[in-house]
């Protein structure tokens, strides 16, 4: 019995020493989805929704492991829409946090710097806000010192690092910093920094934001980018999540926690196989089956795109509207993934390229119309008067933004042409 409590004793006191700070960044609630908002009004909100079930699994995680604070790295927010509502679930969601006696440490990031919210929200007595001249908190009860520093505008220099203020001597040391570090092909270069420039300033983890991609640069000292917690679109694949520092007898380490409701997931098919359509139909199924157990969130969105070569090319061509009926009832079936999209991507068996019959000839044609400038005009014309018809939020979205145009005309001109041609390959062959 002795050794029982002698146990448990070391156990408490371990229990005691550890200490756990949770790390996030580009929460971006309530983000608009530009992508889906005209597609499928269910799914947008479904995806809309998601921001705020992930920062919610979030603060959840943070009252069961006893944190002793919660870091935001920057982009809380998303642009400069006002939304009362968001204001009112962010508040309640951080005094859960007040309430456990949580401290929550947050930096602005380049969305919330344009954010009217971040002005005008009275955030909960727990939550220390960075301005842009930095500085720098003592946890309380810990000698652990907080730091960071905010953007005060949209745009942040190089040297924003620099304000940070050093390190405290004989101290764990943290510092929040919202960058693009060498840069990202994906983000624009915000307050840029090197690794082994933050890696000289004497900090022992480097809390960063606004890259949406989740990758630790460094582990001494530990200079780690979280990614989103909850995926926006199909260009932010696969499950999301934050990360989880622990520290004990002043040694760091880290943990990957799990955070999205959502998640967005290619699904390509290939149909080479297939000898007839009751063998696409049983390869579609399949797929849906398998992605069903392998995702780790709660739904999955769903980009599936058949591809391989087959001589049922034009016939599914054709019958498209048909297959994305099919595939969306197998999606329903599993009641955990939905389709935002589906898309051909297929090949003849055979390269029909030196071919010179009649539709083979209008194809060339329709190619060459697709060229012409006038043709491109008459497009983007019918494009703006669809678009024009659309609630003034969505069409807002649409419209401020000329490469999604630009791409939607392209896309209707090809896949237009895909499909007269499909209406005549598929009805001979």
């Amino acid at each position: 019995m002795g050794y029982a409590n002698a146990s448990l004793d070391i156990a408490l006191e371990k229990s005691k020493s550890l200490i756990k700070i949770l790390h996030t960044a580009d929460v971006h609630l309530d983000s608009p989805l530009v992508s889906l908002a005209w597609r499928n009004e269910a799914l947008s909100e479904k995806v809309k929704s998601a921001t705020r079930e992930a920062f919610v699994t979030l603060i959840d995680h943070a009252l069961s492991e006893t944190v002793a604070a919660f870091l935001i790295a920057g982009d809380l927010y998303d642009g400069a829409k006002r939304s009362a509502k968001t204001a009112a679930f962010l508040n309640a969601q951080l005094e859960r946090l007040q309430i456990a006696g949580i401290p929550v440490f947050y930096i602005k990031g380049n969305h919330d710097a344009e954010n009217p919210l971040t002005g005008d929200v009275a955030l909960p007595a727990n939550v220390h806000v960075f301005d842009g001249r930095g500085g720098k908190v003592k946890l309380d009860e810990h000698d652990i010192w907080i730091h960071g520093v905010s953007f005060s505008g949209k745009h942040a220099p190089d040297s924003l690092y620099k304000k940070i203020p050093d390190p405290v001597s004989n101290a764990i040391n943290i510092a929040l910093l919202h960058t693009s570090l060498a840069g990202s092909a994906a983000h624009d270069p915000y307050a840029p920094c090197t690794v082994a420039e933050l890696s000289s300033m004497g900090f022992d983890y480097w809390a960063l934001g606004h890259i949406h991609k989740r990758q630790v640069h460094s582990e001494a000292p530990w200079i780690v980018m979280p990614g989103i917690p909850q995926g926006r679109d199909i260009g932010e694949p696969g499950p999301k999540s934050a990360t989880v520092i622990s520290i004990e007898q002043e040694i760091l380490s880290v943990e990957e926690i799990h955070s999205s409701a959502v998640e967005f997931l290619p699904l390509p098919i290939d149909v080479s196989s297939a000898h007839n359509e009751d063998d696409v139909r049983a390869l579609i199924r399949r797929h849906c089956q398998d992605m069903t157990r392998a995702i780790e969130s709660e739904s999955g969105i769903v980009r599936v795109t058949l591809t391989g070569r087959t001589h049922l090319r034009w016939q599914l061509l054709r019958d498209i509207d048909v297959w994305q009926e099919y595939i969306q009832s197998v999606a329903e079936e599993t009641d955990s993934l939905w389709i935002e999209k589906v898309r051909l991507d297929l090949q003849d068996p055979v390269d029909h390229r030196t071919s010179t019959g009649a539709t083979d000839e209008l194809g060339t044609l329709m190619s060459a119309i697709q060229l012409e400038d006038s043709f491109n005009t008459m497009t983007r014309r019918e494009v703006e008067s669809l678009i024009g018809q659309l609630p003034p939020g969505q069409k807002a979205l649409l419209m401020s933004d000329e490469s999604i145009i630009e791409k939607l005309c392209r896309t209707i001109n090809s896949e237009g042409a895909e499909f007269m041609l499909a209406q005549m390959k598929g009805a001979s062959e």
